[in-house]
C-alpha cells in the first residue's frame, strides 16, 4: 500500500492516554474496556479503521481491526494490531490475551446503541458489561502538550478564516452566502468539514452564521443560539436571509485540523448597532476577564459558573444571557477531538478544573434583534485560562455608504 498517512499520533501519547484509564479502570474493578466509537479509537488508536480496541487493566492494548487491517497498521502506532474477521471470535481472542476470563468489562454505552448493547451482552456472556463512558472522557479531558499544539494549530487557522471575513462580508449578499466563502478557506487550508459531537442528536456543520434577528431564533440544539437554518430538517445556523446594515452578525466557527478542534465566535457589522447591544457585548468580554482569572487548578466549575451569573445579574442582563427565550445553563464546555467534551463551566457541575483542560468559554446575549457577544478556546493553566483563539474581541464595525 503506497498510502501514508500526514500525520500519526505518537506511540508515547498513546501508551501515556492507555496508562491513565488502565489507572482508573483498576480502582473500578474493570479487567478492561472494548472501545468501538471513532473518536475514542482516535484518540486511544490512532485511526478510525472498524476496530475494537481492547485495553487491559494491566499490559498492552490490542487493536482488533474488522476494516481496514492496512490503514490501521499504517496509522495506528500501537504495538499489537490483529485482523478480526469474525465478531464472534472476540470473546475468545479477549480471554487469550488476558490469560482468563473476564468478569467485567467497560463500553463507551454513553454512545453505544441499544441493539449493539444486547448484541454484545450476549456474545460476551457471562461477562458483566459496565459503563466505561465516564473514565474515558475524565483521561480524555486532560490535554497533553502534543494536545495543545495541535489545538493551537486549529486556531491559526481560525484566524486566517476570521480575517477574510472583511474581503468578502456586503450588504445583501445571504447568509448562506458569506458562510460558504468562509468555508471555502477553511477547507483549502485543510479542515476536515466533520464535527464531531458526541450527545445524541446533536448535529453541527462547521457552526453557526446568524445576522440580525435569526440569530435570536431558537432551535433545539443545546446552545445560547440556533438560527432558521435552510429547512426543518436541519433548522439551525444559517438561512436565505440578507444580511443588512446596522445589525449584528454572529460568525460562531468550529475550525477542525489534524483531528483537534477550536471554538470561536466574533460579531462583525455593517455600520452601527444600538448602543443596549454594543453594551451587553461589553459585558460578555467582561464576564470572560472574570472567568480567565478565576478559572485555575481546583476551583469548582459550578462557582465559576455561579460569579458569571452573579456578574450578569449586577448588569440586568440575566434575562438574555446564553439564549432567548430559552437560555442554557452553561457558559463553556470541553473541547478537543469532539466538541462537547468535559469538562462544563455549568450550574451545578460542581468538578474542580485540572491543568491542561481546554475550553470553549461562550458568553453571550441573544435579544430578538441579534447576539453579541464571544466566544474563545482557553487552556487552563496555574495562572487560570490562556486563549488560544486571538483576534479582535470588540465588535468588528465595516463602513456603510448607502
Amino acid at each position: 500500500m503506497s498510502y501514508q498517512p500526514s500525520r500519526c499520533t505518537p506511540r508515547e501519547e498513546l501508551e501515556s492516554r492507555t496508562a491513565r484509564l488502565q489507572e482508573l479502570m483498576k480502582a473500578k474493578d474493570l479487567d478492561g474496556a472494548i472501545i468501538i466509537q471513532n473518536a475514542d479509537l482516535f484518540y486511544f488508536a490512532g485511526t478510525v479503521q472498524r476496530s475494537h480496541l481492547f485495553i487491559t487493566a494491566e499490559g498492552e492494548p490490542v487493536l482488533l481491526v474488522r476494516k481496514n487491517y492496512q490503514r490501521a497498521k499504517c496509522e495506528s502506532a500501537l504495538k499489537d494490531i490483529r485482523g478480526l474477521t469474525n465478531a464472534k471470535d472476540l470473546p475468545g481472542l479477549i480471554e487469550s490475551h488476558l490469560g482468563y476470563r473476564a468478569s467485567r468489562i467497560g463500553f463507551e454505552l454513553d454512545v453505544m446503541p441499544a441493539s449493539l448493547f444486547l448484541y454484545y451482552q450476549q456474545l460476551l456472556d457471562p461477562v458483566q458489561i459496565a459503563d466505561a463512558s465516564n473514565l474515558i472522557r475524565q483521561v480524555r479531558s486532560i490535554k497533553s502538550p502534543y494536545e495543545i499544539e495541535l489545538i493551537r494549530g486549529a486556531a491559526a487557522l481560525n484566524h486566517t478564516m476570521f480575517s477574510q471575513v472583511r474581503d468578502f462580508l456586503r450588504p445583501g449578499m445571504t447568509e448562506v452566502e458569506l458562510g460558504s466563502k468562509l468555508e471555502g478557506v477553511y477547507r483549502t487550508l485543510g479542515h476536515q468539514c466533520f464535527i464531531r459531537t458526541r450527545s445524541f442528536n446533536m448535529e453541527l456543520v462547521y457552526g453557526h452564521l446568524m445576522s440580525g434577528w435569526n440569530a435570536g431564533v431558537p432551535s433545539f440544539m443545546d446552545s445560547p443560539t440556533g438560527g432558521s437554518g435552510l429547512n426543518p430538517s436541519f433548522p439551525q445556523g444559517a438561512g436565505m436571509k440578507r444580511i443588512e446594515p446596522n445589525e449584528p452578525i454572529l460568525i460562531d466557527y468550529v475550525g477542525v485540523l489534524d483531528g483537534y478542534m477550536v471554538d470561536q465566535a466574533r460579531i462583525f457589522c455593517i455600520g452601527k448597532l444600538s448602543p443596549e447591544l454594543v453594551y451587553a457585548h461589553n459585558v460578555a468580554i467582561e464576564v470572560q476577564e472574570l472567568v480567565k482569572e478565576m478559572a485555575k487548578p481546583g476551583v469548582s466549575c459550578a462557582d465559576v459558573y455561579a460569579s458569571a451569573l452573579q456578574l450578569v445579574g449586577k448588569h440586568g442582563l440575566k434575562q438574555h444571557f446564553m439564549g432567548y427565550p430559552d437560555s442554557v445553563g452553561f457558559i463553556g464546555h470541553g473541547i478537543g477531538i469532539e466538541l462537547d467534551e468535559m469538562p462544563v463551566i455549568a450550574r451545578g457541575y460542581d468538578v474542580p478544573l485540572e491543568e491542561g483542560m481546554v475550553l470553549g468559554l461562550e458568553p453571550k446575549f441573544v435579544f430578538p434583534q441579534g447576539t453579541v457577544g464571544i466566544e474563545n478556546t482557553l487552556v487552563v493553566t496555574p495562572d487560570g485560562l490562556e486563549n488560544l483563539t486571538v483576534f479582535d474581541e470588540n465588535i468588528i464595525f465595516l463602513p456603510y455608504n448607502a
